[in-house]
């Protein structure tokens, strides 16, 4: 079944990505290692990481020691700020048409629109990189993943 929530790949790139600097503290990765990391092309995740340089996320480095960092610490990066980089303002509207068309204040699927995109910009707001140490690590090890942990 395919989910309810559904997040572009570039996002998805980024927060992996960046999710993944963080877990291996300071070190420089190349973005065929990242992309390898995290199962994922390189020319997109290339330009994903383009962007998050010019948001000021993170560095980059050409050359033979070069590589890609976090341009701050951890515990300064929220999911939202990583997130608004790669689509822009995140925006919430209690619809799922572009232009609502129910009359008057009802509507079809309720106030769970509303609701749902709330709370997911609450958790993107909260959570931030230092909150998730370990997701790649745990993974590497065979233990749970960002794919079956729970919210």
């Amino acid at each position: 079944m395919d989910n309810v929530l559904k997040i572009s790949e570039a996002a998805s790139l980024a927060l992996h990505a960046i999710v993944y600097l963080a877990d291996n503290g300071g070190h420089k990765f190349s973005n065929k290692d990242i992309a390898a990391a995290i199962h994922a092309s390189e020319a997109h995740l290339s330009k994903v990481l383009q962007r998050l340089a010019k948001a000021g996320l993170v560095s980059s480095n050409r050359g033979p020691k070069g590589g890609f960092v976090l341009a701050r610490r951890p515990d300064e990066i929220t999911l939202l700020q990583v997130y608004e980089a790669i689509e822009g303002p995140m925006a919430s509207s209690p619809c799922l048409l572009e232009s609502p068309v129910c009359a008057g204040d009802k509507c079809l699927m309720g106030d769970v629109i509303g609701r749902l995109n709330l709370e997911v910009r609450t958790y993107l707001e909260r959570t931030r990189l230092s909150d998730l140490s370990d997701v790649f690590l745990k993974a590497e090890k065979g233990e749970e993943s960002c794919a079956g942990a729970e919210t």
